[in-house]
Parts: structure tokens; C-alpha cells; sequence
């Protein structure tokens, strides 16, 4: 492979860009090679201007490639072409100033159970962003309704191959969608699908169920609806409507409760035995709340099919308890004394699993916090969605040993800080224990718990 050189183009006063500012380059990488730094800018792939990260990803899959730089110095602005010829797929290199090169799509629905529309106020600014973007989805595995799109940005999905995508389905109802994302374009939802699967566009949909608008009859059209389109339409997770305590001037939704919990799993069940004759798999699974909720133990780890629906909450409990059963008998012998901290929800099965280490070590101590959500209201019980200070209010009222054991999914993504900006730090500070962060699948907590224990 072979990396020409930077090369200014003549003649040319360049004008400062705001656009596309790289922050890293990876070393030994074509960018490096060709001699890209940080704090140029990518202007253009060949002759089309950089829009975004779909373009930057389409454009730079090939061998050979052109691009143009601008560098900015106390004395000059520069633009530059740089020839690229690399493996195909190869990574070029680059990182830049926003994950996307463009500002988020925000959501243009009004869904009268949007979560955000629920927050408390006083939150840090980004907790009240609603993204809509599919770009979003493609790198991040967010979920868009598809409906602040044009037909030019399905075709651009189709023409680049974007894929997989998530889709905010809730409802195939044209005239029942409307009503729930109060859109007046939400209703195209199925024939623009139906386009992405014609075009060989794969699909992960969710279903938020609020009862008394898309369950019952309602789920049944949905479902029947969406497995016509697998195999782009890979599956369908089902998850609980969320309802916290800040609800004024929003509608009057009924909660999910233990009846209307067990009448989902139920209509699953016997749609289950259709999809699995169409399409080899359950198609369709119900969140690990609903099973909670409903008093029913969750399936075995076949129903899951790979897990690739946790991020949903689907199969986290399965997941957990097999790998404790399945790591147990790596436990060391030792001493330590933890307290595991986890939501309402998973509290029976997360203290099923601290008696289960301790059984297989009596000198481990462990004790299992329910910690009650006071920030969004105890109807919101998964660990996900707790705060720090919740979690400091109930800690405090008991000695917590020497490590606070907490499940990955309470902090954000690749950081060590809560939904309400309470860092680890602060947390060791006002219990006086070290905090160890686990997989929430469970596929570490036995290895952290080896690696803190005090030999006899």
C-alpha cells in the first residue's frame, strides 16, 4: 500500500472551515502515514463535500481515494490533497470533534410516553435531547422513529448501505401511530420499512407498550405485520412503558402492572410457536420486566438466541444467572465483605446470586441493597435508570463493607458518572468503600470478587 504526501493546491486563498475538525490520528494508520495531524480538517472525499459520518464511512471503504485538508496556522490557511491508496475497509485513521460530523437530528414527535418529557428539572442540558438521527443508529445502536426523514434520506440509507438500523416501531396502525408519536407523518412507518426491505436493509424493531393503545389486538396486527418483513426485520423487542413521578400536563397512561404483564407473555407465547415456523427464532421477546412484573420465571438461554437484545433489557436475568452458575466454581478461597446495589426489579435475583457465592465461600459477606428510585419515582425500578444520590441515601443507612459492587449499565457509556453527574469518586467519598464496577451481564463479578479477596 502506498500514502502520497501532502500537496498544496496553487493558486488558492483557502478560507477557514468550522467543519470536520480531526482530534486524533491513529498511529501507524494511512491518515498518519499520509501526514494528517490533529487539528486539520477533512473538507472533501474525492470531489463531494464531507457531510457526515455516513459519507466519511461510504467514501473511505474503497482502495483509493482522495482528500482534501485544510491546516490552520497562526499565519496561514492551507488546503491540501492527499492521495490515499489502502486495503479495502481498511480504517483510515481518523477521529473527530463530534462522533457524527454534524449536529444530532432532533425528534420531531410528541409520544405521549416520551420518557424525556418525564425528567425532573435541573438535569445537565443533554439529558433533555431528544435524537431522532439514524446516523445515531447505524454507529450507536439508537432508536429512530423514521419520521423527521425524508424520501431522499431512505434513499440515502439504501444507497449507502446503512445497516443495521433500529426503528422505534411501536405500532403498524398508520392512524394509531399518529396518535401516539402525535406526528401527522408517523403513519408512512410500514411502507418506508417496507422499502429498507426491499433494498435488503436490515432492521432491529422496538415496541414500547402503553396499554390501552398498542397491546392486546393491537400488538397481534404489529407483530404479524413485522414478521412479513423478516428476515431484514431480524427482531422485535417489547419493552414496558416507563413512567416516573414528574407527570403533570402529560397524558393519562396506565402503567403496566403484574395482570397486564402476564396477558403479554401469554400472547407472545402463542404467537412464538408462528414465528418460530416462519422464521427459525422467537422473532418477538418481551423485556426482563415484564417476567418481574408478572411473577414468571424467565426463559432458558436458548429463547434468547446469542443475546443480542440486552440493550433492551432482554435476557439480562437468563444471562446473569448462568454465568454465576457457570463461574461459581472459579471462586477462590478469601475474605471480603461487599454490599451489591441494584434496582427493585433484579433485587431477588441479584440476592439469589450473593447466597450462592456465599454458600460456595462462608467467609464472603455480601449484602444485597434494594435501592428504591426517589429521583424518577419507585415505579421506575431497573438499576439503569437509579441515580447516585439514591444510591448514597440508601447506602448510608448500614455499613457497606469494604466494595460497593455496581452493575456497568447504572454509569454512562465508557464513563464513571451517573445519570445525575455523581462520579465514582464521590461515592467512595461519602460511603468510605471502594466501588467496583461489573459487567452487568455478570461475566466478571466472580473474577473482581477473586481479585479483592484477603487470603487466609
Amino acid at each position: 500500500m502506498s500514502y502520497n504526501r501532502l500537496i498544496q493546491i496553487d493558486g488558492k486563498v483557502a478560507k477557514p472551515s468550522k467543519r470536520n475538525l480531526i482530534t486524533e490520528v491513529a498511529p501507524g494508520s494511512p491518515a498518519e502515514l499520509a501526514g494528517i495531524k490533529a487539528q486539520d480538517r477533512l473538507l472533501k472525499i474525492n470531489d463531494v463535500l464531507v457531510k457526515d459520518i455516513l459519507d466519511y464511512r461510504y467514501l473511505t471503504a474503497a482502495e483509493s481515494f482522495s482528500l482534501t485538508i485544510q491546516r490552520e496556522t497562526e499565519d496561514e490557511v492551507q488546503n491540501f490533497i492527499v492521495d490515499i491508496e489502502k486495503d479495502t475497509y481498511e480504517e483510515l485513521g481518523l477521529s473527530f470533534e463530534t462522533g457524527i460530523l454534524d449536529q444530532a437530528n432532533s425528534c420531531s414527535n410528541n409520544c405521549v410516553f416520551c420518557f424525556i418529557d418525564q425528567l425532573p428539572p435541573g438535569m445537565r442540558e443533554t439529558m433533555y435531547f431528544k435524537d431522532d438521527d439514524s446516523r445515531l443508529s447505524f454507529l450507536q445502536g439508537n432508536f429512530v422513529t423514521l419520521t423527521n426523514m425524508t424520501d431522499s434520506d431512505i434513499e440515502r440509507i439504501i444507497n449507502y448501505r446503512i445497516s443495521p438500523i433500529n426503528i422505534s416501531v411501536h405500532t403498524t396502525n398508520p392512524e394509531l401511530r399518529v396518535k401516539m408519536l402525535k406526528n401527522r407523518v408517523a403513519g408512512r412507518l410500514y411502507e418506508r420499512m417496507e422499502r429498507l426491505a426491499d433494498a435488503r436493509i436490515q432492521m432491529g424493531a422496538q415496541i414500547v407498550l402503553v396499554p390501552g393503545y398498542n397491546d392486546g389486538a393491537e400488538l397481534l396486527r404489529t407483530l404479524r405485520d413485522l414478521v412479513e418483513l423478516h428476515p431484514q426485520v431480524v427482531s422485535v423487542a417489547i419493552v414496558p412503558l416507563g413512567m416516573t413521578k414528574y407527570r403533570e400536563g402529560l397524558p393519562d397512561l396506565k402503567p403496566m402492572d403484574k395482570e397486564s404483564s402476564i396477558a403479554v407473555i401469554e400472547q407472545l407465547d402463542i404467537l412464538q410457536q408462528e414465528f418460530i415456523e416462519i422464521t427459525g427464532s422467537e422473532f418477538a421477546r418481551c423485556a426482563d420486566e415484564f417476567y418481574c412484573m408478572a411473577g414468571i420465571d424467565v426463559p432458558p438461554a436458548e429463547f434468547y438466541d446469542g443475546y443480542d437484545q440486552l440493550e433492551d433489557g432482554i435476557g439480562m436475568i437468563r444471562l446473569f444467572r448462568d454465568s454465576i452458575d457457570e463461574t461459581l466454581e472459579d471462586l477462590k478461597a478469601g475474605t471480603g465483605s461487599y454490599t451489591f446495589a441494584t434496582g427493585a426489579s433484579a433485587y431477588e435475583e441479584v440476592k439469589a446470586a450473593a447466597d450462592k457465592i456465599q454458600g460456595a465461600n462462608p467467609s464472603v459477606k455480601i449484602n444485597t441493597v434494594r435501592v428504591e428510585n426517589d429521583f424518577f419515582g419507585h415505579s421506575i425500578t431497573v438499576a439503569g435508570l437509579l441515580t447516585g444520590q439514591d444510591v448514597i441515601k440508601n447506602l448510608k443507612k448500614g455499613p457497606v463493607g469494604q466494595y460497593l459492587v455496581m452493575p456497568r449499565n447504572m454509569f454512562r457509556a465508557g464513563e464513571d458518572v451517573m445519570l445525575d453527574d455523581v462520579r465514582i469518586q464521590d461515592l467512595e467519598a461519602e460511603l468510605n468503600t471502594k466501588v467496583l464496577v461489573v459487567d452487568y451481564t455478570g461475566e466478571d463479578l466472580i473474577e473482581k470478587i477473586n481479585e479483592t479477596l484477603i487470603k487466609n
